[in-house]
């Protein structure tokens, strides 16, 4: 029995007999449509109309494009469907997760070596602003994972860090700026991920916390949201070994499963444990992590009879709704089971004043603010100076007047890349500093340097050496680490002992693992311009590093903090 008169719903008792009465009327191709919560349509390829008629989804999942063109479809769509859909989008560093147009305030991470909860509200303030003034009305954040393997690809800078309580109020933070916006959050990824050093998206994932050590880390803070109310939660295609083998003692290994076809971590951690009744929907089920399990028709009916209400994605539309049609008639998913799914979707919905006037007028004029002013602010309070072993900020025109620049990662050499490039911007900021700039191209390598050319002919060149990472986070990778070029790694910093080099990183905090000997390493955690341009302020002197570290950028090993001293003495040392 769900209790739609308590958290998280609290509805009334006129809405909770509207929600029996409408659920009483729908249809089976209804009940099994609320089920899914399907990938954006594009109006340039799909019949709209004929889609959500014919599909009739619980939800849709917007990537970003124009302002305008989302709008457009939203619209369009809640104004086909009897029962409107939940819109949602990544909406985990800013606007810019909905629309080409939206702000990008800033990776978590980067809020989070703030130290200020009030720029995570303004994260979420902001993110919200921009993507209700679409139609999108959820949130898949904040993100509460953990990060406490520095090599994990995929949670890093999305994340609030390792600290437990760090990540509670800074995600609390950000609940509290989307819900002033109308955005409903969604926290993510039950049963947390950060443990293991592997993504998802491409294989399933361990949490292997003992129960002890997951209750008092990611267990508190579920428990925490649970407690304020969080309405929904999304769940990972993620082993928690440890709680399965408490709860249920009598399973195998191999009947062990991630927490996205698991009724004991569901059922039981989820809801009997920690007491969540609101709605559970899954990570995307196109991820190996989920498709690799067993076979998806049989993979499908079981989510949803762990507990799971809702289903994030499909491969074949076609062949996801006929498996629940099929498990429907041969019993292996009751209309009990379905009826509950189908009620929690609803009831939330209604708890989040969907039902009413669906429509969203399109407006052909309508502009999304920029909010440069937010971005800035968090750039100026987080960016964080790691180590500066020899004392070489500021760096000075008078003192380096030529900077050799080399980026790394600038180019996704064909894939998705998040952020922009930031190598032109570092250029323009330097060059509008005084500096003479010249970039190192990983495709252009003088091969006359590389083998024959030593430290007096680099100096003829330049004085300081620049070395600027932007390998972001992303998903469907296997690693986030430094790649030098394998010709000697001819792009990495030799002559680091005999010609000042700064690195800083404008993405993964934990470079530094991949470049011990580097004396002065900065922390940016976003690629965006603003962010570009405090770093050169700071590096300039202009401004005072004030950013903490929001996880250790030493990877646990003390040898990062000093390894190769060098004193120089032709600068004093």
């Amino acid at each position: 029995m769900i209790e739609l008169n308590k958290s998280p719903y609290n509805l009334t008792e006129l809405q909770i007999q509207s929600i029996k009465t409408l659920i009483d009327n729908m249809s089976i191709e209804a009940k099994i449509g609320q089920l899914f919560f399907v990938i954006g349509q594009d109006d340039e390829v799909t019949d709209l109309d004929a889609f959500i008629r014919k599909y009739q989804p619980g939800g849709m999942m917007y990537r970003p494009d124009k302002a305008d063109k989302i709008k457009r479809q939203i619209a369009k769509i809640q104004h086909v469907s009897d029962i409107p859909l939940f819109m949602a989008a990544n909406l985990e560093s800013g606007g810019n997760g909905i629309v080409s147009e939206g702000t990008w305030v800033g990776n978590p991470l980067q809020i989070a070596a703030t130290d200020d909860t009030e720029l995570a509200f303004q994260l979420g303030r902001v993110a919200g602003e921009q993507a209700n003034q679409v139609g999108v009305n959820m949130a898949f954040a904040p993100i509460i994972d953990l990060d406490l393997n520095f090599r994990n690809p995929i949670t890093n800078t999305r994340t609030y860090g390792s600290d437990v309580n760090r990540v509670q109020q800074m995600a609390k933070a950000q609940i509290n700026g989307f819900c002033s916006e109308q955005v409903y959050p969604v926290i993510k990824h039950f049963p947390g991920d950060g443990v293991d050093e592997r993504d998802q998206h491409l294989v399933s994932s361990v949490n292997s916390l003992s129960a002890d050590e997951w209750m008092a880390s990611y267990g508190k803070l579920y428990s925490h949201f649970i407690e304020k109310g969080v309405g929904c939660i999304m769940v990972g295609h993620i082993y928690q070994p440890a709680w399965e083998r408490q709860l249920a003692p009598e399973l195998s290994t191999e009947e062990l499963r991630p927490a996205s076809v698991s009724k004991v971590l569901i059922n039981g951690l989820l809801r009997d444990k920690l007491g969540f009744q609101g709605l559970a929907i899954t990570d995307a089920t196109a991820m190996l992590g989920y498709t690799t399990i067993m076979p998806r028709k049989q993979l499908l009916v079981e989510t949803i009879n762990a507990g799971i209400d809702m289903i994030l994605f499909n491969k074949n539309i076609d062949e996801d709704y006929q498996a629940i049609r099929d498990a429907l008639s041969q019993g292996t998913l009751t209309q009990t089971r379905l009826d509950e799914a189908v009620t929690r979707i609803v009831a939330t919905k209604m708890a989040q004043g969907l039902f009413g006037d669906k429509s969203l007028q399109f407006n052909d004029d309508a502009v999304i603010m920029p909010h440069p002013d937010v971005p800035r602010k968090i750039a100026q309070k987080s960016i964080t100076l790691v180590k500066d072993r020899d004392c070489l900020l500021p760096i000075t025109p008078q003192k380096y007047p030529r900077i050799r620049l080399v980026v790394l990662g600038d180019s996704d050499d064909g894939g998705f890349k998040e952020g922009g490039q930031v190598g032109p911007l570092f250029v323009e900021a330097l060059e509008k500093a005084g500096f003479q700039v010249t970039c190192l191209q990983p495709n252009q390598l003088d091969f006359h340097e590389i083998f024959e050319e030593g430290v007096a002919d680099l100096k003829a060149k330049f004085d300081l050496a620049l070395y600027v990472a932007n390998i972001e986070t992303a998903s469907n990778q296997t690693t986030t680490r430094l790649q030098w070029i394998p010709l000697m790694a001819a792009n990495a910093p030799w002559f680091e002992k005999e010609i000042s080099t700064v690195f800083v990183s404008t993405a993964n905090p934990y470079h530094l693992f991949d470049v011990p000997y580097m004396s002065t390493f900065i922390n940016a955690y976003t690629g965006n311009p603003e962010t570009v341009q405090a770093t050169v302020r700071k590096m300039i002197g202009q401004e005072d590093f004030t950013g903490i570290n929001p996880v250790d950028p030493f990877c646990g090993y003390g040898d990062l903090l000093l390894q190769h001293g060098k004193k120089r003495e032709e600068e004093g040392f």
